[in-house]
């Protein structure tokens, strides 16, 4: 099996099912209950608040576990528009996940007015436009730190200083950066941001929201004081301390992780440029994750060149699996201003840690053949 989606999920660290199994056989206490078995639990916990939040360069303080990088978007929107009331104005980016445009369209019917940014055909932010849109109502800006589908980073320090000049607080979603970029709250200077456990090789079913001290937040789920009275609910321990131990390995080895997967996915970006022609790449060429490639070809639909690898065992996507099963164009592709019909023939490969030479090869191998096959029974004449 070659598995190349590791944008939509990566594989459980050997490790990281260790000490999961551990934690489930040993420990089954309530974190909330005030023996011995419940104080245990409630140590590790902490110490697995503590890994989360020394890998994005936090306190353990300003960290809140979720049920997943979705619930922790909404949370942070929502949050952040429940405690300032009087402000009726929300800006966001076409190209974000459906986690946060999902929850602006909510906005909008709730009477909130939304700024969508525009983009380039790189998918950077349109920062004229913020500039223009932004003022003394609005809420909070929210802007993907690195985009899912295509890579792009945005330019979150320019964001921000444009924010900071009404002082309004940013938040980004750096589901798709942890663990692939460094991603420091300190250094980025952000006043919310969103990680997720599945994306770094943790468990799926839980995700963090980074919060800076003093930013402005209302409780998302009402109940008991967990999570700093913030999010109700008893934890996800074995979730969290899955989640923990993620952190803490991605701490150990993302920096080699990083440079031996640019690397090889540079081989296979430039491998299949050279063998099949026809081919558009989407996203910037230098301001991107470089492990995720997204290539058209124009002729053909995504949904046929998908299922032609799997029968190969090769595994990829058309884009984000939260809209995979979506029959429409994506979002983000048009944005950058594909046409529809090149749009829908996208394919989508994240590189993750467990991927090795010998994957890339096997798919240089397949891949011409499966497009030369489909090309010749497609009734489409590709124009780019």
């Amino acid at each position: 099996m070659v598995y190349l989606d590791n944008n939509a999920t990566t594989p459980l660290d050997p490790q990281v099912a260790e000490k999961m199994s551990w934690f489930i056989r040993e420990h089954f206490g309530n974190p909330s209950s005030l023996y011995p078995i419940g104080r245990k639990v409630k140590e590790l916990l902490t110490e697995a608040r503590e890994q989360v939040a020394a890998a994005i360069g936090a306190h353990r303080s300003e960290v809140i576990f979720t049920g997943s990088g979705t619930e922790s978007d909404n949370f942070a929107i929502i949050g952040v528009l429940e405690a300032r009331p009087e402000k009726k104005q929300f800006i966001t980016s076409a190209i974000e996940h459906p986690a946060v445009l999902e929850t602006a369209r909510y906005l909008e019917r709730k009477g909130y007015t939304v700024h969508y940014l525009p983009v380039d055909r790189y998918g950077l932010v349109d920062l004229n436009y913020l500039d223009a849109v932004i003022s003394e109502d609005t809420a909070l800006v929210s802007v993907m730190m690195a985009n899912n589908e295509i890579g792009t980073i945005q330019p979150l320090e320019e964001i921000i200083r444009i924010a900071g000049r009404y002082g309004v607080p940013v938040h980004t979603d750096a589901v798709q950066a942890f663990g692939k970029l460094e991603v420091n709250v300190r250094k980025l200077g952000v006043d919310l941001l969103t990680v997720s456990s599945h994306k770094i090789y943790g468990p799926k079913g839980v995700g963090a929201l980074y919060v800076r001290k003093g930013t402005p937040l209302q409780p998302f789920i009402h109940g008991g004081h967990q999570e700093f009275g913030l999010r109700a609910g008893t934890e996800n321990t074995a979730g969290i301390i899955g989640f923990g131990e993620a952190a803490r390995i991605l701490q150990e080895r993302w920096k080699k992780d990083k440079d031996r997967l640019e690397k090889l996915a540079e081989k296979l970006k430039s491998g299949l440029e050279q063998k099949i022609s026809n081919i558009v790449f989407n996203g910037h060429p230098e301001k991107r994750v470089k492990t995720t490639i997204n290539f058209a070809y124009p002729g053909l639909e995504a949904e046929a060149i998908l299922l032609a690898l799997a029968t190969k065992e090769i595994y990829v996507s058309t884009g984000s699996a939260c809209s995979e099963e979506s029959e429409e164009a994506s979002h983000v592709l048009l944005a950058i201003g594909l046409r529809p019909e090149i749009a829908r023939s996208a394919i989508r490969m994240s590189l993750g840690r467990f991927n090795s030479d010998q994957d890339v090869e096997m798919v240089l191998e397949v891949m011409p053949g499966i497009i030369d096959q489909l090309r010749a029974i497609s009734p489409f004449q590709p124009e780019v």
